[in-house]
């Protein structure tokens, strides 16, 4: 029996077209595609939570004070600091991430910021923390693919 017969008797004939599908999309999905779609992913997230805190531009609102002084509390952190810092990270960082430039420190920067939230603000949510902790770790680890400044300007 041929191997491609062998493998067919003992996966079924929907095997090898599994395989074929599997190959294919070993093919197209590569980690250049996953390291593309991280960076949009988890630069959409933070960019987009970052907006709530801002009118304008970059005018920081009452409410967002409001927050660091009630909600987001953190120690030894005073609240207008960690107000105005979260707030330009949340800008800053995803930017970063879409245009590929220094992706692995600004992916480090949004997993430090990831680990505040989940040990000081929302403990809970570490469901939700994982899976931004996957994509930015893909991202320190790997780098921000070919479609990249880091890559444009051979930045590790």
């Amino acid at each position: 029996m041929t191997d491609r017969a062998q493998a067919t008797h003992h996966t079924g004939a929907s095997g090898g077209a599994w395989t074929n599908l599997t190959q294919c999309a070993a093919r197209w999905i590569n980690d250049d595609v996953l390291a593309l779609i991280a960076r949009v992913a988890i630069a959409s997230v933070f960019f987009l939570s970052g907006r709530t805190k801002v009118t304008g531009l970059l005018t920081i609102k009452d409410s967002t004070f409001a927050l660091f002084e009630s909600e987001y509390r953190l120690p030894l952190v005073p609240p207008e600091l960690a107000a105005h810092l979260a707030t330009y990270a949340e800008h800053l960082f995803p930017v970063l991430l879409v245009l590929g430039l220094l992706t692995r420190p600004a992916a480090f920067a949004l997993l430090c910021m990831t680990a505040v939230i989940e040990i000081f603000v929302y403990p809970d949510a570490w469901p939700t923390h994982l899976t931004w902790a996957g994509l930015m770790l893909l991202l320190i680890a790997r780098g921000g693919g070919a479609w990249s400044m880091d890559r444009l300007f051979k930045i590790r």
